[in-house]
């Protein structure tokens, strides 16, 4: 049971709902603070002085009043016309992230909301009701309006909602609507939770995938006769990176014990090529960039982060819905993700190239040489994944199109940051693959010497032998599901 509060939302925590199902539940705390936060727009609101989003258009026309009658309907018809999205429906963990993030801002018990509209939204996780979200249409800010319209349109029995696969209104379901009253339907819609919930999800695996990513380095390092002495812990303490400090001594664990290393300790070779020599400071530079993201994010799900807040002694509009750290974080991500997989491609190279391979077979082909060619066309697929992950690196937030007729004349593109940072995060898992297959082969080549004990397990796992030429395309599959497998189910993490 994840107990949302307001104030101690976790990554671990939203995996835990979004993908493993795990039940919601208000706390007694939240319900108070919720109920205070409407008591006291009730009061502010009795004065009948402008209070955006209450009693006011929205956007460009702020400076519209609406009559007393028709607030309610003004909540009704924000959902209605800001539902807006395009494209294709986000995967069930992400609007279910979406969900709990979302339920965990208004909790905090700023936003003026009734406490049947948190306990509706959490109604949602708890009966495994996923609303239909289109993918494009936010600019992250005023917050991600279209995509959080989605969501609270099925709120008010408005709205789609994916069953079997399938699209279907959520009338089809046993989920009963509410009616919204005064501010709701804008506290459900303005808020940051399209980009923290992309972030959190990608951040909380990354934790994960980047000690694979270790280990299948260091199973190219041994296979390529590469030495870790660069991974010395005296190199590292003199520059003390977090991160490259963590690397190093993972690689040091990961090839402690082996015979591959014993066998050329004495060779004449001073140092080896930067893909080998510089993981600790390349993959060290991602995991301090993770571990950056990380703290933003954590800081993210657990704020108030629509407009206006309300207050004791007011109703204050501000702009905590600009997705502005959240955009820079997920650029930032994305080039510390491309440079990653960047390196992983030279090693993938430097495995299979006959030039630099330190005398494995061209290509790592068994059988005849010239009539099977291995593993070379990986190294094309790995090539095309880095070229589009180099495309997809341009920062979005570096862009800022007006919307609302100048009023909101300025926007993170925070939601398009992280819609193409889980599309070089997918490739870089299958860059990751790739080396794994590649690696775990040359390792092999290395016999009768055995690598280190956790190299020779990671080898085992990956069911590879040398052979000639057939189709690998199954083993791809098979090897990267093992991979996210052990993202969103093993132990391996920081």
């Amino acid at each position: 049971m994840v107990i949302v509060d307001g104030e101690h939302l976790t990554l671990e925590d939203v995996h835990r709902v979004s993908r493993l199902m795990e039940p919601v539940e208000l706390s007694t705390d939240a319900r108070a603070k919720i109920e205070t936060g409407r008591k006291l727009l009730e009061k502010h609101m009795e004065s009948e002085r402008p209070i955006y989003g209450v009693n006011t258009g929205f956007g460009a026309l702020a400076n519209v009043k609406i009559s007393k009658d028709k607030l309610r309907q003004l909540q009704r018809n924000i959902i209605l016309s800001h539902a807006t999205g395009v494209g294709n429906y986000l995967s069930e963990d992400l609007v279910r992230a979406m969900i709990l993030i979302r339920a965990n801002a208004l909790a905090k018990g700023y936003s003026g909301v009734r406490v049947i509209v948190v306990e509706k939204l959490l109604e949602l996780l708890n009966k495994r009701i996923t609303p239909a979200v289109p993918e494009k249409g936010s600019v992250g800010a005023s917050g991600d309006l279209a995509p959080l319209s989605h969501i609270a349109s099925v709120v008010i029995g408005e709205g789609k909602v994916i069953i079997d696969g399938q699209v279907v209104p959520v009338s089809r379901t046993d989920f009963v609507p509410i009616s919204l009253e005064e501010k709701e339907g804008l506290s459900l819609v303005n808020g940051t939770q399209f980009m923290s919930a992309h972030l959190a999800l990608i951040v909380r695996d990354l934790e994960k995938l980047i000690k694979i990513a270790t280990l299948v380095a260091a199973a190219s390092v041994d296979a390529l006769l590469g030495t870790p002495m660069a991974f010395d812990e005296r190199i590292q303490s003199v520059r003390s990176h977090p991160g490259q400090v963590k690397i190093a001594a993972w690689l040091r664990e990961f090839l402690d014990g082996s015979e591959i290393r014993e066998s050329h300790k004495n060779c004449p070779k001073v140092q080896d090529a930067y893909t080998l020599r510089t993981i600790p400071q390349v993959y060290g530079a991602v995991l301090d960039t993770i571990e950056w993201v990380k703290t933003v994010v954590e800081r993210e799900i657990n704020s108030a982060t629509d407009n206006p807040l309300v207050f004791e002694d007011g109703v204050l509009s501000g702009g905590n819905f600009h997705g502005e750290p959240l955009a820079l974080c997920a650029d930032y991500l994305s080039i510390a993700l491309t440079s990653m997989g960047n390196m992983i491609e030279r090693r993938i190279d430097r495995l299979l190239n006959p030039k630099v391979n330190e005398n494995l077979p061209p290509f790592l082909a068994g059988g005849e040489e010239g009539l099977n060619s291995g593993l070379m066309i990986w190294q094309y697929t790995a090539a095309a994944l880095c070229n589009e992950n180099k495309i997809l690196s341009h920062p979005a937030s570096a862009d800022s199109i007006p919307t609302s007729a100048y009023q909101e004349d300025h926007v993170s593109m925070g939601a398009n940051a992280v819609r193409k940072l889980y599309k070089i995060y997918e490739n870089v898992v299958s860059l990751i693959t790739i080396e794994a297959m590649v690696s775990s082969i040359a390792i092999q080549f290395r016999r009768p010497l055995k690598s280190s004990a956790p190299v020779e397990e990671f080898v085992a796992r990956i069911a590879l032998q040398p052979s000639e030429d057939r189709y690998l395309g199954d083993d791809f599959i098979r090897v990267r599901n093992l991979v996210v497998n052990e993202i969103l189910f093993g132990e391996g993490s920081t």
